[in-house]
């Protein structure tokens, strides 16, 4: 495996359990920890990867809004939808509303 593939499931790791630790990757890898301290280096500059410090050995997880493949609406569209929502009462405000809280940063 090469480095950029242990690297590509490193994240998928992460995408899947939110949470490793470098000695949990270094024994999946068949690679040292100083190694997936390296590879986690590399992508904390393509992903928000974040250190988790405690007391039994702490780790790395991805930032809690990081959901890839998610979908967002772009500001323009989250404008439209509260201006539409302005017109709307009950129900029909509630889905559009919950629409918004759903797909919006």
């Amino acid at each position: 495996m090469t480095a950029t593939e242990r690297r590509q499931e490193i994240i998928n790791v992460l995408i899947s359990r939110r949470h490793a630790t470098a000695g949990e990757l270094a024994a999946e890898y068949g690679v040292s920890e100083r190694t997936i301290r390296s590879d986690l280096s590399v992508l904390t500059c393509e992903y928000p990867i974040e250190p988790v410090f405690g007391k039994y050995g702490g780790g790395f997880r991805l930032a809690e809004w990081f959901r890839p493949g998610r979908k967002v609406l772009a500001r323009e569209q989250a404008d439209a939808i509260r201006k539409a929502a302005q017109f709307l009462d009950g129900k029909d405000r509630q889905a559009l509303l919950s629409i918004l809280a759903q797909f919006s940063n």
